[in-house]
């Protein structure tokens, strides 16, 4: 999905211990992280987006991309592949924390979080128009083609929806075994594309929602939040960082978890993300050193050299590893290349762990 690759730093920061991946997409520098292996919910994604933002102070923004537990309910026809984004309404700030505060119904009705910055949020009108006109703006679907070759980010041919009484096989990776009687036989949808996306509230928490579809209208209409989809990174970013989360409907939050789609609706939610960053402005980002502050040091560093405090290799080492002394002494140089260009952070999470790297690397 990059535009282009881009190198990184070379030495990562003390204390840091994420891995991070660099390209463009239009005039928007991008930074790209995963969560660790094996590892989900509020606090890793807390943990990691406090890191990337230590590492990297110039951040303009984070999106946070990944998959979710979709919940179609009457008057909303998500299907498996499209995409969820977080807008705030009158009764939630576009993510909340469903397992947070007291419980109706398995739910919990507490968690009221932020909303995304207005930076994003007034790239979404232009956004849903040119979703809105895929025959002049390719969109989603473009971005997708870029992963056409690879076979693991086909579009699934299977998208099943169980009613209500229906039970998944616990020994079962797909819905093979279910019984096909109980499926809820929906109309095609009259689309000119393959995506669909929609805008509200995101429900997170620490639990994987696997509840049977009986419980779909409490969780869609609950306090009026109107519940998109469930996922389990978000809730631990909206009040810290500026953020905005985008996921891609991977499965439907019922009993009948599979990984057929894993993959695709992954794709789809960076695609959505490549889509976003192409409308919103770059800014050209202020510098992260006063040419005062360079001089400083570098004098510093020339008065010892006459004086003769430094008398070795050592205590110059020492000297340069001074808090950020060796950045600041390259960053005028560095600087002159910069341009208009935003810097902006990536944050990724999936349902299941094995393709959680795999995709970063993938979706280039």
């Amino acid at each position: 999905m990059l535009d282009e690759d881009l190198a990184g730093p070379e030495l990562a920061e003390q204390n840091d211990s994420n891995t991070y991946f660099f390209g463009r997409i239009g005039k928007h520098r991008i930074v790209i992280s995963c969560l660790p292996s094996g590892q989900r919910g509020t606090t890793p994604a807390t943990r990691l987006a406090k890191d990337m933002m230590r590492s990297f102070p110039q951040l303009r923004f984070l999106l946070m991309v990944g998959t979710a537990g979709g919940v179609p309910i009457k008057g909303r026809d998500i299907r498996l592949g499209d995409v969820v984004v977080s807008e705030p309404n009158a009764d939630s700030g576009g993510v909340f924390q469903h397992d947070s505060g007291y419980q109706d119904r398995g739910l919990d009705r507490a968690g009221h979080l932020n909303s995304p910055p207005a930076v994003l949020l007034s790239a979404l009108p232009e956004v849903k128009r040119r979703h809105n006109n895929p025959a002049r703006y390719g969109g989603i679907d473009q971005h997708l083609k870029l992963l056409s070759e690879d076979s693991r980010f086909q579009r699934p041919e299977n998208d099943y929806l169980f009613k209500d009484d229906s039970y998944h096989a616990v020994s079962e990776k797909n819905c093979s075994q279910c019984k096909m009687k109980d499926l809820d036989v929906r109309q095609p949808r009259n689309l000119k594309r393959d995506v669909d996306v929609f805008y509200g509230t995101v429900a997170s928490g620490n639990t994987v929602m696997k509840d049977s579809k009986e419980n779909y209208v409490s969780y869609g209409e609950m306090e009026g939040r109107y519940v998109l989809c469930f996922e389990m990174e978000s809730a631990g970013l909206m009040n810290d960082f500026p953020c905005i989360a985008i996921r891609g409907i991977s499965n439907y939050a019922d009993c009948h978890k599979t990984d057929e789609w894993e993959y695709y609706a992954s794709a789809t939610a960076a695609a959505y993300a490549k889509e976003l960053l192409l409308v919103v402005k770059p800014i050209k980002a202020k510098p992260l050193f006063t040419d005062s502050m360079i001089a400083e040091i570098a004098a510093s560093i020339r008065h010892r050299i006459d004086s003769g405090i430094i008398l070795d290799e050592a205590a110059l080492v020492e000297l340069l590893q001074q808090p950020r002394a060796n950045e600041m002494l390259c960053h005028k140089e560095s600087s002159e290349h910069e341009g208009s260009e935003t810097a902006v952070g990536s944050i990724n999470s999936f349902d299941s762990t094995t393709p959680t790297v795999i995709l970063v690397k993938q979706l280039k």
